[in-house]
């Protein structure tokens, strides 16, 4: 069984039978506008028989569930093509004093407020109204308040486990980030160290290069002195000198 409580406390709820608009009528008669599909904040509030600031405040609070129930704010070019085409079709009810916005409601959206007006009597009567006709459903309707009920304690497990989800993310980002520093570093060095061996290469080429000069060189000279050996008078004058201690 659907408590009043219930319909009050659960937009799930409310969403699921805000299209029995029939209960309205069941209670009083709604005035509608001269198209026969909206009406005014004052129209809603003379029958809930409250002031218009407790809708205009309920609005406020609720604007995004009331939006989606058929809520509409007209201004500029579209209030004026509403009251060309609209309200111009009553001269009576519906003076037609500048105005710089109109918010329109439907019978949907009247019912959604009658379900989140609290100290309206017109307002509990047609919760009674709509609790009896949802009701009448039986199994169908039990069976919407145990899902409802369901959902709206899976949604307040998941809060805590997301707080944990997101202390978890929050290590593991901090983890990865020195990491990267760590990285960095290494990035940093193994470039250092590849300046070094290509310093290294450099110096090995220029050492290669010596040592190749040095090998034609002293090819040369071996060549040169294989020459002069095989030379008589060269080698007589060279054994002359020495035995006379002239070098």
């Amino acid at each position: 069984m659907i408590k009043e409580q219930a319909l009050l406390e659960s937009r799930t709820l409310r969403e699921n039978v805000r299209g029995r608009t029939e209960t309205l009528d069941k209670v009083k008669a709604l005035t509608l506008l001269p198209n026969g599909l909206h009406v005014t904040t004052a129209l809603v509030a003379t029958y809930f028989v409250v002031h218009s600031n407790t809708i205009r405040a309920l609005v406020t609070r609720h604007r995004e569930e009331l939006t989606n129930s058929g809520l509409t704010v007209l201004q500029g070019s579209d209030l004026q093509d509403f009251e060309s085409d609209t309200m111009s079709l009553s001269n009576e009810s519906y003076p037609q004093a500048k105005r710089r916005r109109l918010t329109l409601y439907t019978r949907r959206t009247v019912l959604n407020i009658a379900m989140l007006l609290r100290d309206s009597p017109v307002a509990r009567e047609v919760r009674a109204y709509l609790l009896d006709a949802v009701e009448g459903h039986g199994a169908p309707a039990a069976d919407l308040e145990r899902r409802v009920a369901a959902l709206e304690g899976l949604l307040a497990d998941i809060g805590p486990a997301l707080r944990d989800v997101g202390a978890v993310l929050h290590r593991v980002d901090d983890r990865l980030r020195r990491v990267e520093t760590r990285l960095g570093d290494m990035e940093t060095r193994l470039g250092d160290v590849e300046t070094r061996l290509g310093d290294v290469e450099t110096r090995l080429d220029h050492m290669r290069t010596e040592l190749e000069s040095t090998q034609r060189i002293v090819a040369g000279m071996s060549v040169r002195l294989a020459d002069l050996a095989g030379d008589p008078d060269i080698s007589h004058r060279l054994c002359r000198r020495y035995r006379h201690g002239r070098p």
